[in-house]
């Protein structure tokens, strides 16, 4: 398969963010999650402002490494692989299909979690705490997902 110099482009571009953006998650996972997140630590975010800062950095690099995979990566990878690119979806369940990701639907989890990471904490600690622990449940996953289409695309990019 050929594909254009622009695809190229774009596709290195995009391995490398994505290889930028799991390490940032992972680094910020292990911060944030060193120990267990309770509603205990949850009360602390208004006085604790480090602790305040990781919960945003780790809800931004979770939410950004899934924006960068699934809305920007995988549509160029599919691109680039003479496959037809579409609906987020339908894009998701051909991940699946390929082996990229484990799960469409583990994939729509982590995107609604993300929406209530982003969205809920303000008010609710408790829903706060359990998306928390969710997402950083999910962040193996996520991140090998994003190692998988960054291998698949380095190997189109040398094919």
């Amino acid at each position: 398969m050929k594909i254009t110099p622009s695809q190229t482009k774009r596709l290195e571009f995009l391995t490398r963010v994505t290889d930028k953006e799991c390490q940032h998650l992972l680094d910020t996972d292990g911060r944030l999650f060193g120990n267990l997140f309770t509603i205990e630590v949850a009360l602390q975010i208004e006085s604790d402002p480090i602790l305040a800062e990781r919960l945003d950095a780790f809800v931004s690099r979770f939410g950004r490494l899934q924006d960068t995979v699934g809305d920007k990566l995988l549509p160029a990878l599919l691109l680039a692989m003479a496959e037809r690119s579409g609906p987020a979806i339908d894009n998701l369940d051909k991940a699946e299909k390929l082996g990229f990701i484990e799960s469409a639907d583990a994939w729509m989890e982590m995107r609604r979690l993300r929406n209530q990471m982003v969205h809920e904490y303000i008010e609710d600690l408790a829903v706060l705490t359990s998306a928390l622990r969710s997402g950083h449940a999910f962040v193996p996953m996520l991140v090998a997902s994003a190692r998988r289409c960054v291998a698949e695309a380095r190997r189109v990019l040398t094919a």
